[in-house]
This record gives structure tokens, sequence and C-alpha cells, in this order.
């Protein structure tokens, strides 16, 4: 009974540590590109190899926060529905594991882009470096298809069990559907404003620190109990 008291704050803690991370790795990897020059950008990185080191980290951790989210949101959610909760874990599992492999071409770009600095920028270089940026920056877009539709069922779940604010449920409803029908512009190739994602990372810290102070409400405590005991 204890552990299922706890497991809220515990989600909540994830909330934030994967928040932060994620905020964090884009800060660090956003500052050393220039969009549309990759021979600027090639030669940030070369030049701040401990900068892009650190972001793969970084991303690299946020994929782990990702896993830990998904299992503790299945496990305080699974009672509204388990099949939907499965579903949900799932696709966050699979965002997880494409961010983690999307590093890959992200550190190949670090190495090429010190060849390229040393050996006097060679077009065959950029070009290669072009093409594991692109490799990296799809992979970037991509994990967040199965983010906001794992999110959707999850924060659904959250709606209809009442364990936080309806309102707030209606927050990250709202976030998720947006930064959903974005990534799929982008996916398709159009160009879409940077506010229709930002919605999504106040509500996962709000939600987190909601979490970690409240808890489940005096309202809905009970049946969260007999839910999960």
């Amino acid at each position: 009974m204890n552990t299922n008291k706890n497991t809220p704050r515990f989600l909540g803690a994830a909330f934030l540590f994967q928040a932060v991370a994620a905020l964090v790795w884009t800060l660090l990897l956003s500052s050393l590109i220039v969009t549309g020059d990759i021979f600027a950008s090639m030669t940030n990185i070369a030049n701040n190899t401990l900068q892009m080191r650190a972001s793969i980290v970084v991303a690299m951790l946020t994929a782990v926060g990702i896993a830990i989210l998904g299992s503790l949101l299945f496990v305080t959610l699974k009672a509204q529905n388990e099949k939907i909760a499965l579903i949900a874990l799932g696709l966050y599992l699979i965002e997880a594991t494409i961010l983690a492999v999307s590093r890959l071409p992200a550190f190949a770009l670090l190495r090429v882009s010190q060849e390229f600095v040393t050996e006097g920028h060679p077009i065959q270089l950029q070009s290669m470096g072009n093409l594991l940026y692109e490799s990296a920056d799809f992979g970037d877009w991509l994990h967040m298809i199965p983010f906001t539709l794992g999110a959707l069922l999850f924060y659904y779940l959250f709606f209809k069990s009442e364990y936080i604010p309806r309102v707030l449920s209606l927050w990250g409803l709202t976030a998720v559907t947006l930064s959903l029908m974005g990534t799929l512009l982008v996916l398709l190739g159009y160009d879409v404003p940077m506010w229709v994602f930002y919605l999504n990372l106040p509500f996962e810290l709000t939600i987190g620190v909601w979490l970690m102070v409240k808890g489940i409400p005096d309202g809905s405590e009970t049946n969260y109990r007999l839910a999960n005991a």
C-alpha cells in the first residue's frame, strides 16, 4: 500500500526529469546548429566537441527517462484500462528506442565534423556531414510520433481517472495534439512555428510538480488505492 501511495510522486519526479533532460539536450544541440548552413554547423560542432558529446549523453538519459516515465504511467493508470495503458507504454518504449538510435548518426557527425575542420573543409566530408545531420534530425522528429500517440492515451486515462484536475488533463491532451499535428507537417516537409510544440514542456513541468506535491488528490486517493491494491 505504501508503494502505491508513493508511485504518483515517483511519477511526478519522472515527468520533471524527462522534461528537464529534454530541454537541456535541445539547448545544447540547438546552439551548435545554424539552420540551413551545414558548413557553419559542422565548424561549431568541431570547435565544441564537449558540448556535442554532452548533448548526446543527455539525449540518451532522456531516452532512459522516457522508458521510466512510461512504466510509471502504466503502473499508475492501468486500472483505468490496462489494454490502453499497455499500448501507450509500448509507444513510449518505441519513442525511447528511436531517440537512442538517432544518436548514432549524431555521434558520427561529431567525428566527421572534426575531420572536416582538420582537413580543410573538403566538400566530400561536408556532404557526409549533411547526410548525418539530416538522419539525426529526422530521428529527432520521428520519435515525436510514438510519444504524442502514447501521451494521448495516457492523458485520456488521466482525464478518465480524475487523479489530477481535469483541466490539467485537457491541457496535456491539447498540447500533445498540437505536437502530433505539427510533427506530421514537419515530416511532410512543411515549416511549422515552434510555438506549436511549446505547450508540452510547461505541461510536463506542471504535472510533475503537481504529482510530487499533491500526489493523488484526496477525492481520488481511495479509488486509486483500491484500484492498485
